[in-house]
């Protein structure tokens, strides 16, 4: 039984929270907030774009901190589930790791390229010390739940199995409203606006599904000197005969506040899935739907899926890579690090107009 400790209890550390309670082989034994209403049960503050309003919540049997140093010396704890804001993730999982904790932060890994490739660099010194010491691995794990929706799940599933030929091309969109123009920069730094804390999404998914593209080739729109509002991009692979293109940004009106999907296109298939807010409300225009060499159309049948459900799987994976000792190549902090690094070419091919290598 892996036991876990949450740190942060916001709108995602909740929902983090219910998804562990679904999932097998593990429980939360701790939670760290400096809120002292949260500490006592009462999360009826905490609300989302998603899934339940917070309510009030028994934690008799949670042990409960207000420091985070506090919950890093708890010695029970395996699992620390780091749910704060982007500009505390290297520092609260630095010392996680260095607390010898596996450590599962939330998306981005940072915003700064520095500040990734240390927490990658860390991880492996420390993975190295423990298997000279006969000791196991220490994961760092980057919660990029994307991979654990049901459609993309899917999508990943088909592409890997090799069951419709290989994959020819793809196009995926997340499409947000258009950020408030009182926005300043210091804000931007640490969100770094909807080109890495939306578009990470895609970028992160077309290099778990593709690989590291060779170069990137975007045109759109600059918030300040390094962060994009809007863009698409065309992502370069020299050797592997595919094309892949992604739209991503804050550019829509209000009326449609959320879209994302795709279209990926293999030798004997093609994939289609599109979803939107429209009004404020769910509206699928293209549920998940393969379409065969055959000239068949199918809707994929996903079953009942719950707004939760990709967080369950998420962290079931998340544990069983600890309980299995393999690495968690879905969540790992290289493919967190290299999503980031796509981000900022991509924002530099922007700027300058030019086609920019990636390695």
């Amino acid at each position: 039984m892996t036991k876990i400790g949450i740190v942060g209890i916001g709108f995602m550390g909740m929902i983090h929270y219910y998804a562990i309670q679904r999932i097998t082989g593990a429980e939360v034994v701790a939670i760290c907030t400096r809120d002292p209403k949260k500490l006592a049960g009462d999360w009826t503050g905490i609300q989302g774009n998603f899934g339940p309003r917070g309510g009030m919540e028994d934690l008799s049997n949670v042990r409960k901190y207000s420091e985070i140093d506090e919950l890093l010396a708890d010695e029970e704890v395996e699992l620390v589930d780091i749910c704060l804001p982007t500009h505390l993730h290297k520092s609260v999982s630095m010392a996680s790791l260095n607390a010898g904790k596996h450590t599962l932060v939330e998306k981005p890994i940072s915003i700064s390229i520095d500040d990734a490739n240390e927490l990658v660099e860390l991880e492996k010194n420390i993975g190295a010390a423990r298997k000279a010491a006969g000791e196991g691995p220490c994961f760092l794990m980057v919660a990029h739940v994307l991979p654990f929706f049901a459609e993309y799940a899917y999508a990943k599933r088909i592409v890997e199995s090799g069951e419709y030929g290989a994959l020819v091309g793809a196009h995926f969109k997340r499409i947000i409203s258009s950020p408030s123009p009182s926005r300043d920069l210091a804000s931007l730094e640490k969100s770094g606006g909807p080109g890495i804390d939306l578009h990470i999404h895609d970028t992160h998914f077309i290099q778990l599904l593709c690989g590291v593209p060779d170069a990137v080739f975007s045109q759109g729109k600059l918030a300040g000197e390094n962060y994009v509002d809007y863009l698409t991009t065309q992502y370069i692979y020299n050797d592997k005969g595919i094309a892949v293109s992604c739209s991503s940004g804050g550019v829509s009106q209000r009326g449609r506040a959320f879209s994302h999907g795709f279209e990926i296109f293999l030798e004997k298939a093609t994939l289609l899935f599109d979803f939107s807010t429209l009004a404020g409300e769910a509206s699928t225009a293209v549920p998940l739907t393969l379409l065969n060499d055959q000239g068949e159309v199918e809707q994929v049948d996903l079953g009942d899926v719950d707004p939760i459900d990709a967080f369950v799987g998420e962290i079931q994976y998340a544990v069983a890579a600890i309980d299995g000792e393999s690495e968690p190549t879905a969540l790992s902090g290289v493919g967190a690090r290299d999503a980031l690094l796509l981000c900022y070419k991509e924002a530099e091919s922007v700027r300058t107009g030019e086609v920019v290598p990636v390695r």
